[in-house]
């Protein structure tokens, strides 16, 4: 195993975010230096986790030098890509902000290191990229065919970064994360979206009084209870994936392509049913009509991360990931 050095500095781009905090969290636990650079400033929680291995800056991927004069300050040894938009649903009533956010400003990310000779890039894909499942679990080798301007983005990018391998060396990791959900277990870090699109938040916050309800949308799938059934990822077992796609690639890897899940479904009324039971309290459902291109089932086979990175998810069991969101949620409910 590559032992870390504090002076071996990784990018992470998004590393203010739900994930990107997450994943900027486990490299400076694992030793690493992390250069934060987003839009947003970094959440308290992972300031007062960082210590002096984290630095930061808050700028676009798009704001002329920003990106260049950060390259040059912190001469990263490897990137961690997770810089983008994220709704489905916007991507759809604004496809444009999509492609310019999740293509154009990721090309600028790559011309600047390739133009340094950097060789070692993870990115942050989507199980979207697969669109309607044609077997479950989903391998890596499964068709892709997305359904949204968001899903088309993260395949693109897929497909950029092969091209830039063959142009300019670039050996590149993407995951493609099925549905991350769970809290740091420090509690100082945790999910908050602006406007939140994601169910166990959702959940949650209806739990602490903060919505009425949470709406179901189908009732009439062909699954269990008739809900779409998801496969969630503790986010921490998915910030610990990053950390060895890194490795490998620091270690010479030639890069590949990795779904991230626990490789086990839950409908929307086991989550439901699994925040009650934390919650100690119930939680009013409002059922509604499907929403237009929701697969009724999408669960991973990860088999092949652990066979090849040696990965293995920690935080298997859907209320153990419940409660630890629970317990970040409740934390920020306003006194």
């Amino acid at each position: 195993m590559r032992m870390p050095d504090i002076k071996t500095t990784i990018l992470v781009t998004g590393g203010a975010g739900y994930i990107g905090s997450h994943v900027a969290r486990e490299l400076l636990a694992r030793g690493y230096g992390v250069a934060v650079f987003d839009r947003a400033p970094v959440p308290p929680g992972l300031r007062t986790l960082g210590g002096p291995g984290l630095q930061a800056v808050q700028a676009d991927l798009a704001a002329d030098g920003a990106l260049d004069a950060a390259l040059d300050r912190f001469q990263p040894l490897a990137t961690v890509h997770l810089a983008g938009d994220i709704a489905v649903g916007e991507s759809v009533e604004n496809p444009g902000k999509y492609y310019r956010n999740n293509i154009v400003n990721g090309i600028r990310l790559l011309d600047a290191l390739a133009a340094r000779g950097q060789s070692c890039f993870v990115f942050s894909s989507s199980a979207a990229v697969y669109g309607m499942p044609r077997v479950t679990p989903i391998p890596e080798d499964h068709p892709t065919d997305p359904m949204s301007p968001y899903g088309r983005t993260k395949l693109i990018f897929e497909q950029i970064l092969r091209d830039y391998g063959a142009a300019h060396g670039l050996r590149s990791t993407a995951l493609r994360y099925f549905n991350a959900a769970g809290a740091d277990a420090s509690g100082l870090l945790g999910e908050a979206h602006s406007p939140e699109t994601h169910l166990v938040p959702l959940v949650l916050r209806a739990a602490l009084g903060l919505s009425e309800s949470i709406r179901i949308f189908g009732t009439d799938y062909p699954t269990r209870d008739g809900t779409c059934v998801r496969d969630y990822i503790h986010v921490s077992d998915l910030a610990a994936a990053h950390v060895l796609a890194v490795e490998a690639l620091l270690d010479g890897a030639p890069g590949d392509v990795f779904n991230l899940g626990n490789g086990e479904g839950h409908s929307v009324r086991e989550v439901i049913a699994a925040a009650e039971a934390v919650a100690g309290r119930p939680i009013k459902a409002v059922e509604s009509p499907r929403r237009s291109g929701d697969p009724a089932a999408l669960v991973a086979s990860s088999q092949k991360a652990m066979q090849v990175l040696g990965w293995r998810p920690k935080y298997h069991e859907l209320e153990t990931i419940i409660r630890s969101a629970w317990s970040w949620h409740s934390s920020q409910r306003p006194a």
